[in-house]
């Protein structure tokens, strides 16, 4: 029988209990299998193994809401906590208490993106330090030089991960639109 020769190696529960969070982004879920489902003819009885799953359950996560920040523009929220990140939408250089761009002008628009970014950021309980990995959208990829300089500025060594990308259209026309990740202080 083909499952005589099946091994899973064990993994020690209390390593899992006692260390931080599960360092994978998602939500973690460990559940126990009894030794039944891996017995080997050499052994009576075989040491329980984990099994590591995701799950969108509701309670895990908590959104980040802030009036500091525009709203959403459709059914998502501003940014979501779980797992002890924070997943900041797509962020566009808008006036929160107009709604309105704050100018044309792609320099502009990334001052306005990066101070409602720290805004969403600052209700999470995180700030730009903590930030892991943003993503950037642009209208056109020449500007990218001037998102540069200005990006700089907000962003302590050692700077996020990024990617950045220019896209066939943006929301309400923007010039630039920028996402992140970041990790929440351990409490």
């Amino acid at each position: 029988m083909a499952l005589k020769s099946f091994n899973v190696p064990t993994i020690d529960m209390g390593v899992l209990r006692t260390r931080s969070p599960l360092a994978a982004v998602g939500f973690g879920c460990a559940s126990i299998a009894g030794s039944t489902l891996c017995r080997s003819s050499s052994r009576a009885q075989t040491s329980p193994f984990a099994c590591l799953s995701t799950s969108a359950i509701p309670s895990l996560k908590e959104a980040v809401v802030t009036n500091r920040a525009p709203a959403a523009l459709g059914p998502y929220s501003q940014a979501i906590k779980a797992n002890n990140l924070v997943f900041v939408s797509g962020v566009l250089g808008l006036i929160p208490e107009t709604g309105k761009f704050v100018s044309e002008s792609v320099e502009e628009q990334t001052e306005q993106v990066l101070k409602n970014m720290g805004e969403i950021l600052k209700a999470s309980g995180a700030d730009y330090s903590s930030v892991v990995k943003t993503t950037i959208m642009l209208a056109d990829l020449k500007d990218f030089k001037k998102v540069n300089e200005i990006y700089a500025k907000y962003f302590p060594a050692p700077a996020p991960a990024r990617s950045t990308y220019q896209v066939a259209a943006l929301p309400l026309d923007a010039r630039i639109e920028i996402e992140c990740i970041a990790a929440l202080p351990n409490s």
